[in-house]
């Protein structure tokens, strides 16, 4: 979808913003629940053999899936849930790279509710490699599954209101700096097209030059501003964004972009490899939050903290749809930068 923006114009300024299942007994219980982030790090600590991801359930509370009962005491000594679990995140890598043959049309993602590889298939997918996507689900004895897409997969450009280059429209992510000097993220499929970006489709307003970008693989790119008389706001609309962190599992986000505006959802599953036929990304944030071409580069974001941006995805936001996201603290880390 495409580049991320917020421009308000006024009289005097112009302003952009950016846009379990164990019971514990008292004497084992945890003071504090445990958090999401602390959930991902304790997983980790196992080793992919010993834990399959955690999300966040329905009443809030973050459910740690594990192999063995050792584990799962651990889990419930830190106030978690603990589910022990048939497939290890080991068991579910390896079920993916048997499966995955790089098929252009499909992503894929673990989905640790289900404790399942999942393969998303868009509609260009049919005959020979669809029936041998099946046959190998079909081998996997319940440890994948494959959910068909409405509409085509794709990194979606077009032409109107935003952030402009070279005739194409993008929704800038974040603002962010390093030191005084200021920059906005957006889409790496976007940063890709052209060096100078413009805040209308006239191309009069300069907003500033790239300066760094990053797809396939990953998508991502950064922009620094050359326009001083432009007031850079550290939000997404009347949000203030303060932090930037990756999402779980089962977490209600917002994603707002220059096409189809403030949208929300759920993250559906995380590290998802997406084969666009423009090239493969990984590492992606799974949702079922909706985007249109035009939202590529938007901020996905959860309260005061940065998410993701806008990658691409199948559908749109009146029948509904699949959208996919650049984790945020990737392109934060490598460009040396921070929100504000």
């Amino acid at each position: 979808m495409s580049i991320t923006r917020r421009v308000m114009l006024s009289a005097t300024a112009t302003t952009l913003v950016a846009g379990a299942l164990f019971a514990v007994s008292p004497a084992q219980a945890a003071s504090t629940p445990l958090s999401a982030d602390a959930a991902t790090t304790l997983a980790d600590s196992f080793g992919a053999d010993r834990n399959a991801g955690s999300y966040v359930d329905s009443s809030g509370a973050t459910v740690v899936n594990v192999t063995d009962a050792a584990a799962a005491s651990a889990v419930k000594a830190r106030g978690g849930k603990a589910r022990i679990v048939k497939r290890s995140g080991s068991d579910l890598a390896a079920l993916t790279a048997r499966l995955d043959k790089g098929v252009t049309g499909t992503a894929w993602w673990v989905d640790p509710v289900s404790n399942q590889v999942v393969i998303d298939v868009d509609t260009t997918v049919t005959g020979a490699k669809l029936a041998a996507l099946q046959s190998g689900v079909a081998a996997s004895n319940g440890g994948a599954r494959i959910e068909k897409l409405t509409a085509k997969l794709s990194t979606t450009i077009s032409g109107g209101d935003a952030i402009y280059t070279g005739g194409a429209r993008c929704s800038l992510g974040f603002n962010v700096r390093s030191g005084t000097t200021n920059y906005f993220l957006t889409a790496g499929h976007c940063t890709n097209i052209g060096t100078t970006w413009y805040a209308n489709s006239s191309s009069t307003t300069v907003l500033g030059t790239r300066a760094g970008t990053s797809f396939p693989g990953n998508d991502y790119g950064i922009v620094r501003y050359t326009n001083t008389t432009i007031t850079k706001t550290g939000g997404v609309g009347s949000v203030d964004i303060t932090n930037a962190r990756t999402p779980s599992v089962g977490e209600r986000v917002t994603r707002r972009g220059s096409t189809t505006g403030i949208r929300s959802g759920t993250v559906l599953g995380l590290n998802a490899t997406v084969r666009y036929a423009e090239g493969s990304v990984s590492g992606l944030i799974r949702t079922n939050v909706c985007a249109e071409p035009g939202d590529s580069g938007g901020s996905l974001y959860a309260g005061n903290s940065a998410l993701g941006l806008t990658s691409g995805g199948s559908g749109n936001c009146s029948s509904g749809g699949t959208t996919y996201f650049q984790p945020v603290t990737e392109p934060l880390s490598v460009y040396g930068v921070s929100v504000f």
